[in-house]
């Protein structure tokens, strides 16, 4: 269930981002900026989800800025009915977001990411109690 509060945070801080650059600078309407970066949000986490634990931040970083940078442009084209410098407000905005994800990307490996490790290995090394035994025996004495 630690997915959902990380989910969460990054739509807003996509949400944030997204309308910072494509709503102030661009006048870009709330409607289309929610409806962009909930396809991004989504998209992004499946891949911090399951790409994060393999990779370092660094890589992961470059990405999410690259998923960013294609993803806004082409969903862009998409629901965007402005007529606006569209690579531009992708470039900048996939700047922004990449630079949130670098503190998300710590926030999942330290909460998320490393919770599933330790359950996982907790769980491998429990020994059932009932297949557990003392001990038994004598010593033996070679001197008698």
């Amino acid at each position: 269930m630690k997915y959902v509060p990380s989910f969460i945070i990054k739509i807003l801080f996509t949400t944030v981002a997204l309308w910072f650059i494509l709503g102030m600078f661009y006048g870009v309407s709330l409607g289309d900026i929610l409806l962009i970066s909930f396809i991004l949000s989504t998209v992004a986490y499946l891949g911090d989800a399951f790409i994060l634990p393999n990779v370092s931040n660094f890589w992961a970083t470059i990405g999410d800025f690259g998923l960013a940078f294609v993803g806004i442009y082409l969903l862009g084209l998409i629901f965007i009915d402005r007529n606006i410098q569209l690579a531009d407000a992708s470039l900048l905005s996939g700047i922004v977001i990449a630079g949130c994800e670098i503190f998300f990307h710590r926030y999942m490996k330290r909460n998320v990411i490393e919770d599933e490790e330790n359950q996982e290995i907790s769980r491998s090394i429990t020994i059932p109690q009932h297949k557990l035994q003392p001990e038994i025996s004598k010593e033996l004495d070679e001197e008698e």
